[in-house]
């Protein structure tokens, strides 16, 4: 992390010197969006070690000058590039889960696409344990995430719950997915993670349920 880190420093003192800026038109917009689609790429692949604007250009076939037209610094640039990322991901998650009626099955179903790699799981942990290291500058990364997760979670829970029920039992499974794609993460071992999941599942349908 400290290459990165050190790097985003000088992006980000660096930028304050005169780039003309895109005025966001429909074609600088499509060519943002573009631009943002091939740096996320590249983090999904390359993780964010040593992440920076110039690997961000080369990633993007492009300057770093033209992402500094486009973008606001390499902490911009990452964030967004993170948010996207994590936005496919909770799409995917959540039409896997589409077709099924309980909670506790919704999650269930989610849980092989929020673990899977290719999903862009390593640096989206990565940028977790960023905002974990510089809080100040980085925060953002990690409260995005719940940000992202905490609506669509909210939707899938039964309609006839009041708002406090359904934050309290979204809390509850942020927190233990978060545990355990942590622990899947580091261990890569399903030992711990599927009874724990389990468990999980089965605190959902007893609350779904009103079982005891």
């Amino acid at each position: 992390m400290r290459g990165t880190i050190g790097d985003m420093e000088t992006t980000r003192t660096s930028r304050s010197s005169s780039y003309p800026r895109s005025v966001r038109s429909p074609r600088g917009e499509a060519r943002r969006a573009e631009l943002l689609a091939a740096v996320a790429a590249d983090l999904k692949a390359n993780g964010l070690a040593d992440f920076s604007l110039r690997r961000a250009a080369r990633a993007a076939g492009t300057t770093h000058k033209v992402l500094l037209y486009h973008f606001d610094g390499a902490e911009e640039l990452l964030g967004e590039a993170i948010a996207s990322l994590r936005q496919h991901r909770i799409a995917n998650a959540l039409s896997a889960a589409a077709s099924h009626e309980t909670l506790g099955e919704r999650i269930r179903t989610m849980w092989p696409v929020l673990m899977d790699d290719a999903t862009g799981l390593r640096v989206i942990d990565q940028a977790i344990g960023l905002a974990m290291y510089d809080p100040q500058r980085y925060a953002h990364l990690a409260t995005d995430a719940t940000v992202v997760y905490h609506q669509p979670l909210m939707a899938l829970c039964p309609p006839g719950w009041d708002e406090q029920r359904k934050e309290e039992v979204v809390d509850l499974i942020l927190a233990t997915m978060r545990g355990l794609l942590m622990e899947w993460q580091t261990t890569r071992s399903a030992a711990r993670i599927d009874p724990a999941l389990n468990a999980l599942v089965r605190a959902l349908e007893r609350e779904e349920t009103g079982a005891p």
